[in-house]
């Protein structure tokens, strides 16, 4: 991504869903892949909510406001069935979940200092995953795009747009891609235990924590070698969406994979995330739809998959 490619972009597909409570940190760490029990005020987690199956049903970006408010950052298009499912779960447990996505406004930030906070800082300079507050505004350090640095600016609905250059969601949603991290939407709803998206290796799953729903499998899946797909970067030159099936010309008996996210390329074209096995990126003739539908060039992930536990 060039450099001069940087700005706020409004992310409306985005929700957030609260936990206010003594006991949020507790309940979440009983429900999501990561550990919340030893969350910090100054980081966020990447986690998945799985059914007992290990599927994943939703990613979540949480934080903490303060040791009793937690906030988690998912695609609007599948919060209320997550918040449903996460609230069957509460029983005696002493918080409240609601979505705030009428409370506060997500943004995201493409570039390295930001210049719309009072003391900018530089995402350069912290880890993945960072987490800052300033005042009732948050900033969470995400993972690159092509070198580019990524944040979420969340702020309440009532505050002025952050200051600065905007650039267009579709820069976003295209940067979004390009760092490799799918964000689950209805389409997927269901279709992957966390290590098909590389969730374990991009900070996604904490295998020395306890129970959660699907825990077993998504162990069993990493330790017992069972773990037959990953996901990778591809670029078509005609549309493909999100859900599409993608087969191996190879083996053309049944799919090998699925398209997981999609960004129009402002060079042309569409890139995209795929989870696909691992033996057909390596035979690189995998096409959409069909055996002979449009062919997809493929390149690994940007980060590398972790091989340690």
């Amino acid at each position: 991504m060039q450099k001069q490619l940087q700005g706020f972009a409004p992310l409306t597909h985005l929700g957030i869903i609260r936990a206010q409570g003594e006991d949020a940190a507790k309940f979440l760490h009983g429900q999501v892949s990561n550990d919340f029990s030893l969350l910090g005020l100054s980081e966020a987690r990447l986690a998945a909510f799985c059914n007992a199956q290990g599927r994943m049903l939703a990613s979540l970006i949480g934080y903490k406001r303060n040791v009793n408010d937690i906030f988690m950052i998912c695609s609007k298009d599948i919060l209320q069935s997550t918040l449903k499912r996460l609230s069957m779960f509460v029983m005696r447990a002493k918080l409240q979940l609601s979505d705030a996505s009428d409370e506060f406004a997500i943004f995201g930030w493409l570039g390295s200092e930001l210049p719309a906070l009072a003391n900018s800082i530089a995402l350069e300079a912290h880890p993945l995953w960072f987490k800052a507050d300033f005042d009732e505004a948050t900033l969470v350090k995400l993972y690159p795009a092509d070198g580019l640095q990524r944040a979420f600016w969340v702020a309440p609905t009532d505050d002025p747009a952050p200051a600065g250059a905007a650039v267009s969601p579709a820069l976003w949603h295209w940067s979004e891609v390009r760092s490799g991290i799918v964000t689950v939407t209805q389409p997927l709803v269901g279709a992957f235990v966390p290590q098909m998206l590389n969730y374990e290796s991009v900070g996604g799953v904490n295998f020395k924590k306890g129970c959660y729903p699907g825990q077993e499998v998504v162990a069993r899946s990493q330790f017992r070698g069972t773990l037959k797909r990953r996901a990778y970067l591809a670029h078509a030159a005609q549309e493909i969406n999100v859900g599409d099936a993608l087969y191996d010309t190879d083996d053309i008996n049944e799919p090998c994979g699925q398209v997981a996210q999609v960004a129009a390329n402002p060079n042309g074209g569409f890139d995209a995330i795929v989870s696909i096995k691992i033996s057909a990126f390596e035979t690189k003739k995998i096409h959409t739809e069909s055996p002979s539908g449009p062919l997809l060039t493929l390149s690994p992930p940007p980060y590398p998959l972790r091989t340690d536990i």
